[in-house]
């Protein structure tokens, strides 16, 4: 599976972006989807997860009420809504692809994209 992150940009304090998660392969539909961040000087952390089916999701306590996660099996593409963002949401993001029982808060991924910037600032 290869995955690959689009949307991130530069945005005001309050602001809003989309990011997506485009997916190769025929098997999308039987994995669980993750979005993770990393800002510098931090580790990796935990965003938000989504099932195999969109039935079932798990956010961070950071951003649960201001983001949001969903998924388009037909289109392979998981997607990660953000309203109200905050400087401390400035990182890069990256999506991930579990096995269809992982964990979604802890995982574990075994697919990862490259990563797409968000900067939120004034």
């Amino acid at each position: 599976v290869q995955l690959v992150e689009s949307g991130g940009g530069l945005v005001q304090p309050g602001g809003s972006l989309r990011l997506s998660c485009a997916a190769s392969g025929r098997t999308f539909s039987t994995y669980a989807m993750g979005w993770f961040r990393q800002a510098p000087g931090k580790e990796r952390e935990f965003v938000a997860a989504i099932n195999w089916s969109g039935g079932r999701t798990n956010y961070a306590d950071s951003v649960k009420g201001r983001f949001t996660i969903s998924r388009d099996n037909a289109k392979s593409t998981v997607y990660l809504q953000m309203n109200t963002l905050k400087p401390e949401d400035t990182a890069v993001y990256y999506c991930a692809a579990g096995p269809t029982a992982t964990s979604l808060r802890v995982g574990p991924y075994d697919y990862w994209g490259q990563g797409t910037q968000v900067t939120v600032s004034s």
